[in-house]
């Protein structure tokens, strides 16, 4: 990844809408060029609210955005030359796909006989050679939004700003179109913007994530560092699943541990500024703990726990288990084996529940309201 000048830097950047409550507040984030960045985050946690004021269609209360290094917090969106990408498509329906495509280049004067070139070459390039004639009440969800995607890019954008562009198509679709999209990225080498509130969608396409929540950045990184070693207690809930155990802080010799309520201890990477003796949650992700069976000694640090019941993914099945201590039922996601493979626990049985130290991330847990 290119770290010379990012292509787009939020400088200080706050929105308000009333004056009192601020939606993005001190927002400073690059963009570099080329990447697939995803802002994922909860409903109201700011991200489509920047991906807007980037396009354009919103102002900045305070701060600047630059792009190239040159503050394009007065330019129109018109100006920008970016493509955007919708959820609803936003296709004309009395126009043919191809002249849907061909719109943005008719806005830019482009001479008809280029506009028809353009508009074929950005058509294969979503796989709709030879749809140009059809209306988009012809097309399935998928190809209306493939349409949608080829318009965005007909013009040869330097950004492509998607705003949940995939939320209306169903699950199989979108899971097919996640990877088209991520391969198309790849093959132009254009700048992707993708706002998600889908954690495996951003999981799964982008180079990095940006989580928002409450109006900030919580954590920016790449896919493998947000899933592995997430930030703070927000982003670990938010990002995957995780097993959550509640407890007090101990931090003794350059080491941390998680002190259950019943004195049960668990070594773990200590994350923030907790401080000993407070309120603190250890989260630990369910494919990381490791299951044994009651009669086993593991040289491991274990818990000894219930299995409540099992829920059945096909391909891994998920216990959830009671470790006691007026702890949540703990998750633990098995892969299901080989035939021949040990017989899964069933409700009832005792489990050991071995947690590695690496895996168990203790925070600080946060202020009672």
């Amino acid at each position: 990844m290119n770290h010379a000048e990012p292509l787009v830097r939020f400088s200080g950047v706050q929105k308000t809408y009333d004056g009192v409550q601020l939606v993005v507040r001190a927002l400073d984030l690059d963009i570099q060029r080329g990447e697939f960045l995803s802002l994922l985050g909860p409903s109201g946690s700011g991200k489509t609210t920047t991906l807007m004021m980037l396009a354009g269609f919103e102002s900045p209360t305070a701060g600047d955005i630059l792009l190239d290094g040159r503050p394009i917090t007065g330019t129109p969106p018109h100006k920008r030359n970016f493509g955007m990408v919708f959820q609803n498509y936003a296709l004309f329906p009395h126009l043919s796909v191809g002249q849907n495509v061909a719109y943005p280049l008719t806005v830019r004067k482009v001479s008809r006989s280029e506009q028809a070139e353009r508009v074929a070459k950005a058509l294969d390039m979503v796989r709709l050679s030879g749809m140009a004639e059809r209306l988009p009440s012809q097309l399935s969800g998928g190809q209306q939004q493939r349409v949608a995607l080829a318009r965005a890019l007909v013009f040869n954008p330097q950004l492509v700003l998607m705003d949940e562009p995939l939320g209306a198509l169903d699950k199989q679709l979108r899971e097919h179109m996640q990877l088209e999209l991520k391969e198309l990225h790849q093959r132009l080498g254009v700048t992707f913007v993708y706002v998600t509130h889908d954690q495996s969608e951003a999981l799964t396409m982008s180079d990095r994530v940006a989580v928002f929540n409450e109006g900030v950045v919580q954590q920016l990184a790449d896919v493998s560092a947000l899933y592995e070693t997430p930030a703070n207690r927000f982003v670990a809930g938010f990002v995957g699943d995780s097993t959550l155990l509640n407890g007090t802080l101990e931090l003794r010799s350059g080491q941390a541990f998680l002190v259950l309520p019943d004195g049960r201890r668990l070594a773990g990477v200590h994350v923030g500024a907790g401080t000993s003796g407070g309120r603190a949650e250890a989260c630990v992700r369910p494919e990381r703990i490791v299951l044994h069976t009651a009669a086993a000694a593991p040289a491991g640090q274990v818990l000894r726990a219930t299995v409540v019941r099992s829920i059945y993914h096909g391909d891994h099945v998920r216990l959830m288990c009671d470790v006691g201590a007026g702890q949540e039922l703990a998750t633990v996601r098995v892969v299901r084996g080989h035939a021949g493979a040990c017989p899964l626990p069933q409700g009832g049985e005792a489990v050991l529940l071995e947690f590695p130290p690496a895996s168990t991330r203790i925070y600080a847990a946060p202020a009672l309201h």
